[in-house]
């Protein structure tokens, strides 16, 4: 499998989540598709135009989020890279928004009534200072979506089952997204945005939740948690062809 296509989208938007397999770098960083992680640029190039060509997106199409863990949206209305910036949204077509992640949480957004998108990197900085909920606010404010005709989908990320964390961080989530052990404390940030999504007015149909577990699945995904410096990333992607 080297591209997770989400159910929840109707025909017309092109929306898809990357894995590790099918690239050309060297294991193990195989379909590795960031330049920040210390692969041959070359390499991520062509990683790039499998994963994109799959889906049958021009490479000079595609907007890239800078990430630093903030709560940033960005309005776009071309393609490039995107500094500071954890969260992009747009209403042109043929531009594809996308996040790049290895455990965060990647979140895909379309409005159908404004054909608005929105492609957001939630790890548990963002997901902790509701950066999804920002995105459906600046959604509403720039494009007139509201927030009960929203469709999501939450991709692959590091699940409860895997995502160990220190009191500190989990002090920063309601006790019903934390699974506490022997061995510590577990957040379930899925689980998190999904409702803060909820919170903020998508309907519970709207709202897809991958069952992938980014940490537990070597076999699939990048993971940051697992593999420390010799992890690649991954990219959700969204948009409308032209």
């Amino acid at each position: 499998m080297t591209v997770i296509r989400p159910d929840v989208f109707p025909p017309g938007v092109t929306a898809a989540f990357s894995t590790r397999n099918g690239g050309v770098s060297p294991p193990p960083l195989g379909m590795n598709l960031s330049f920040m992680v210390g692969d041959d640029p070359v390499n991520v190039r062509m990683n790039r135009e499998i994963f994109f060509g799959e889906l049958g997106i021009p490479l000079g199409q595609v907007a890239v989020p800078g990430q630093v863990h903030g709560t940033t949206v960005r309005r776009v209305s071309g393609s490039g890279d995107y500094p500071e910036t954890d969260a992009l949204i747009s209403s042109e077509r043929g531009l594809f928004l996308c996040v790049s992640v290895a455990d965060c949480v990647p979140i895909l957004l379309f409005d159908p009534l404004h054909n608005a998108l929105g492609a957001v990197h939630a790890g548990w900085r963002g997901t902790a200072s509701g950066i999804v909920v920002a995105a459906v606010e600046a959604m509403h404010a720039e494009f007139g979506s509201l927030p009960a005709e929203i469709i999501a989908s939450i991709g692959p990320s590091a699940s409860e089952c895997c995502y160990k964390v220190g009191a500190e961080v989990a002090s920063q989530f309601s006790p019903s997204f934390v699974r506490e052990e022997r061995e510590g404390s577990f957040v379930d940030l899925k689980g998190v945005n999904r409702g803060q999504l909820l919170n903020a007015g998508l309907q519970p149909r709207n709202v897809e939740l991958s069952p992938y577990c980014t940490i537990s699945d070597s076999s699939l995904f990048h993971s940051y948690r697992r593999d420390g410096a010799k992890s690649g990333r991954m990219m959700g992607v969204i948009g409308r062809m032209a």
